[in-house]
């Protein structure tokens, strides 16, 4: 399904004082140890649509890119929705993570990682050119680039 694309130039513009950037993956160590690979890759799509029926979980948009490595970056409204969402019983996360822990984990067939980053907007700068609303503004507000956020150091305020 295609997305529409905007043309021209446009920016993010969150409307909040700043926003959790959260990574996270997987790497098929060894690719031909199959089971493994999909019993850990098989988990994220869950976690995924419990957080799209459940917006108060905190996450604003995600994007997911698929290969040998995985990456899923997404958006959240803070640390500690991120974490009240990893440590909730009723979710699907915290069942995966056990799982991983308790089958995998230290085997070497499958890794797993992340990364989160707290970042303030006004230290953040984000353009798009005749893209889809993506990224941080698909998970925010899309808006057209103008005369005060012309440049980087604008759209910075700097």
């Amino acid at each position: 399904m295609a997305e529409q694309v905007f043309p021209g130039r446009y920016t993010a513009s969150p409307d909040r004082s700043d926003i959790t950037v959260f990574l996270i993956g997987m790497r098929a160590n060894r690719w031909w140890k199959l089971g493994a690979v999909w019993r850990t890759a098989r988990r994220m799509t869950p976690m995924l649509h419990h957080l799209a029926a459940h917006p108060e979980a905190g996450m604003l948009g995600a994007r997911s890119w698929f290969g040998r490595t995985t990456l899923l970056l997404s958006y959240w409204e803070s640390p500690e929705h991120l974490q009240r969402f990893a440590a909730d019983r009723d979710a699907p996360h915290l069942a995966a993570w056990r799982d991983f822990a308790r089958t995998a984990q230290g085997s070497g067939d499958v890794g797993v990682w992340h990364e989160t980053y707290q970042v303030p907007v006004a230290d953040l700068e984000a353009i798009y050119a005749d893209m889809p609303a993506f990224g941080l503004a698909g998970a925010t507000r899309h808006v057209p680039i103008s005369a005060g956020n012309n440049t980087a150091r604008q759209r910075l305020g700097r």
